[in-house]
This record gives structure tokens, C-alpha cells and sequence, in this order.
């Protein structure tokens, strides 16, 4: 069994919540370009078809999957005067910079070989992000054992992520993405997405040493824990299998994964909705990006109130329904001729509102639901008396990367299906095409957030068997 000392309960300094959270801006950033950008930049840019750049990021996502387990169950076992989990969040820092920097410089070579590009950058971004994110992410657990300092925590890793991405979003659009004499239509000058690549890979990597320097000091000031005991392979796999599909576990995984499925294939297809279908201008998608800020901080607002008020888990329930309707309600209308036309000043400050409501669905929905992992790792110690937060994080964390890897997938997929023309512009895409896309769309993404509801419905831990299983871990402690 592992050290039986508990993380403590009490409530963390607000300076150790930013510095912890503000790590997570690289996440955010990573996580904007590949929603946002990478689909577009690819298919539209370059010229690959859409469904090779979705099957590019799937094969990714499946590379990760392979790996981030394995990282996070290394990082339980590791013993370092630095701690379990600071070690690898140092080394993370210049690969992911170099790697991001790299996946937006695609050569100009065949098809087949830019496909091949798209591949391994890819698989090298999502690989120095897990040295990053899996390790920080478990520090959660570690930091403090409290039911609603966790939930605080968790929403600091979304503000600085959400953040990241929403002014990378706002500066890309409004400033690297300008239209040109001989691109007119600005999220298509290839030249942008050079000088994006550049800001974004540095802001990155500075974001990454700036947390793992400043939550250094509170590692340092517990105690080391023991040597890990040496394990065989065989049964190291058959101990991580057991802990991987524990009904608690897999209950608020499967829930988080089908959301990231909703929610990459909304993120992925905002930009093509907003050219294609409401004829935006590169200005006017900043505009709209640009009051998610709003969605920020409502979210931040209702999270803990409603996980106070009804727990966690109906709080989440919740998120996601109305997540799921504030994102066809635009399109249903409009469908049905009963949405402003494009041009209208009033279209813009619709979606504007929208995009708002959603952004705070989204990230309450994912607040709560790391938050509940955060839970079930005391759950688990608790029965098997072992210390596995990187290995229950590392598959939460894959979750996370699902929302840009079966997101982008399944927006390729659809994209492919409508036979959504290439090096298309604004206005000449025909209308069958985008009400077919849209159809689609609708159908896919409420079929993936009614299965996370029912997945989540399972989930068994609640405030009060919460504290049950802290107080639990306490006397084992004291014995």
C-alpha cells in the first residue's frame, strides 16, 4: 500500500490556485488551434481533403491513447526530491513549443506526404502536452482532498484554458488572419498562420514554466513519499486495467468522452458555420469569439452555487442539456426560416449571445465533471489503498484531447458526406450542401450529449459519501 497520509483539506492560497491554473493556457491554446484552425488550415489552405485531415488527428488521438495511460501511471511511481509530477512537467516545456511551431509549417510537397506532416506533428504536440497535462492535472488530488476547493481548482485550469484559446482566437482573427490583395478572405492567407504559429508556440511554452515554477513551492513542503514498490509488468497492467473500469470511473469518463465528442465537433465546425453558413467576416467571427469572455465568467458564476445546491452531479447533468440547446436552437431556427438572414445587424448579436450561453454550458459541464474524477481517485485509494491520480487523470486528460481528435474526425467525416467543396468562398457553397451539413450536425451532436447524460446518471459518489470516504482515509492515516 502507498504512504496513507491524505492530501490536506483546507483551502489553497488564491496565488497557488492562478499559478496552477495558468498552465493550462498552453492546453487552451493547443486546444484553440486545433478546433478552430487546423480543419480550415489543412483542407482549405493546403489542400488536403477534409476526411484525411480528421483520419491525421484520429490516428493522433489513437497514438495517444496507447500513451498517456502508461505516462500517468510512471509519473504515481516516480520519486524525486521535485516530487512525482514536476519532473516531467519541466521537460514538456520546449517540445511543446518546438512541435506546435512545426505542425502549422507543413512542406510543400504531395498530398501524401503533407498527410504523413499532419501525422507526426500531430502525435508530437499530443505527446508533449500529456508530459504537461496529466502530471499537473493529477496534482489536483494531491493539492487538497476538500469537495468544493477541488471544484475551485478545477475551474482556475479552465479560466486560464478557456482564456488561452478565446484571445488566441480574438488576436488570430482580428490581427495574424488579415485579409490581403490577393487573399481577400483573411482566414485563408496562408502567411497568418506563420506568424500565429510563431506567438502561439512561445506563449506556450512560457505558460507552461511559469506554473510548474510556482507550484513547485507547494510540492516542496510535504513530506517525500516512499519508494514505489517494484511491480512485474504483467501484473502493473492487470492493476491498471482494474483501476481504469471501476464502475465510478467509468460512469464519469464515459459521460466526459461523449461530451468532448459534442463539443470538438461543435468547436470544429464553428468556423465553417460561421463563414459558410451566417457569412461572417474575419472581424466579425473576433467579435463574436471575443464575448465568450461573458460565458467565462457566468460559468464561473453558477458552477459552484448549483454543485453546492444540488451536487455535482445533476449540476453537470444539466450543463450539458442546455449545452446541447444552445448549440442546434441557431440552426433550427434558421432552417425553419425563422432566424435573421446574413447581413442583418441583428444576426450578429444573436450569435453573439449564443456563443456566450454556450461557452458557460461547456465549461461548468467540464468544471464538474474533472472535479468528479478529482473524487473518485479518494474512491479508489480507498479500495485498493493505492495512489493512482496520474493514471485516472492520464484517461481523463485523453477525454480532454478527444474533443480535438474524434471532434475533428467526425467534422471530416461530415464535411466528406455533403461533399463540401475545397478552397471554397463565402457565398458560392450551395444551399443544399450547408442544409445538409447542418442536418447532419444537429442529429450527430444530440445523439453524443443524450448518451453522456445517461453515462453520467450512473456516477454513484456525492457530497456525503464523499466525506465518508475522506473521513475514512483520515483514520487509516491515524492508525
Amino acid at each position: 500500500m502507498d504512504n496513507p497520509s491524505s492530501p490536506p483539506t483546507g483551502v489553497l492560497p488564491l496565488s497557488t490556485r492562478l499559478l496552477y491554473g495558468s498552465g493550462t493556457i498552453a492546453f487552451g491554446i493547443k486546444d484553440h488551434g486545433f478546433n478552430a484552425l487546423l480543419m480550415l488550415f489543412y483542407n482549405q489552405v493546403v489542400g488536403l481533403p477534409a476526411a484525411w485531415v480528421g483520419s491525421a488527428i484520429m490516428i493522433a488521438m489513437i497514438a495517444d491513447a496507447l500513451f498517456d495511460p502508461l505516462l500517468g501511471q510512471y509519473s504515481d511511481n516516480v520519486r524525486t526530491r521535485w516530487g512525482r509530477r514536476h519532473p516531467f512537467m519541466y521537460a514538456a516545456a520546449l517540445p511543446i513549443a518546438l512541435s506546435y511551431l512545426l505542425l502549422w509549417m507543413p512542406p510543400g510537397m504531395a498530398h501524401g506526404a503533407q498527410f504523413a506532416w499532419l501525422v507526426a506533428t500531430a502525435i508530437l504536440v499530443r505527446f508533449s502536452i500529456s508530459l504537461y497535462e496529466i502530471p499537473s492535472t493529477a496534482l489536483l488530488a494531491e493539492f487538497t482532498s476538500d469537495y468544493d476547493e477541488r471544484t475551485r481548482l478545477v475551474a482556475a485550469r479552465f479560466f486560464f484554458g478557456v482564456c488561452g484559446g478565446i484571445a488566441m482566437t480574438v488576436l488570430t482573427f482580428g490581427y495574424f488572419l488579415r485579409p490581403t490583395a490577393a487573399q481577400p478572405v483573411g482566414h485563408l492567407n496562408a502567411g497568418g498562420y506563420v506568424t500565429y504559429a510563431w506567438v502561439a508556440a512561445a506563449i506556450m511554452m512560457l505558460a507552461v514554466l511559469i506554473s510548474t515554477l510556482g507550484t513547485q513551492k507547494e510540492i516542496l513542503k510535504r513530506p517525500l513519499l516512499p519508494p514505489a514498490p517494484k511491480v512485474p509488468a504483467g501484473r502493473m497492467l492487470r492493476e491498471m486495467l482494474g483501476i481504469l473500469v471501476h464502475p465510478a470511473y467509468i460512469s464519469i469518463l464515459l459521460a466526459s468522452l461523449f461530451f468532448a465528442v459534442a463539443s470538438g465537433l461543435n468547436l470544429s465546425l464553428a468556423v465553417y458555420f460561421s463563414t459558410y453558413f451566417w457569412e461572417l467576416s474575419a472581424s466579425q467571427i473576433a467579435t463574436v469569439a471575443s464575448t465568450a469572455i461573458v460565458g467565462i465568467l457566468l460559468a464561473f458564476v453558477v458552477v459552484l452555487p448549483l454543485s453546492a445546491r444540488f451536487g455535482k452531479k445533476p449540476a453537470a447533468m444539466l450543463m450539458f442539456g442546455l449545452s446541447l440547446i444552445s448549440s442546434v436552437v441557431p440552426l433550427i431556427l434558421r432552417l425553419a426560416g425563422l432566424f435573421p438572414a446574413n447581413g442583418d445587424p441583428l444576426l450578429l448579436w444573436l450569435l453573439m449571445g449564443q456563443f456566450s450561453f454556450g461557452m458557460m454550458t461547456t465549461i461548468a459541464g467540464g468544471i464538474l465533471a474533472v472535479s468528479m474524477v478529482a473524487d473518485v481517485t479518494d474512491q479508489i485509494r480507498l479500495e485498493t489503498g493505492r495512489r493512482s491520480e496520474g493514471l485516472l487523470f492520464s484517461a481523463a486528460t485523453m477525454v480532454n484531447k478527444a474533443i480535438s481528435g474524434m471532434g475533428i474526425m467526425l467534422a471530416g467525416l461530415l464535411l466528406a458526406f455533403v461533399q463540401f467543396p475545397q478552397n471554397a468562398q463565402p457565398g458560392h457553397v450551395a444551399a443544399d450542401t450547408l442544409r445538409n451539413l447542418a442536418s447532419i450536425y444537429i442529429a450527430v451532436l444530440s445523439i453524443a450529449t443524450v448518451i453522456a447524460i445517461i453515462c453520467l446518471a450512473y456516477y454513484p459518489i456525492n457530497r456525503s459519501r464523499h466525506l465518508e470516504n475522506i473521513r475514512q482515509l483520515g483514520a487509516a492515516a491515524a492508525e
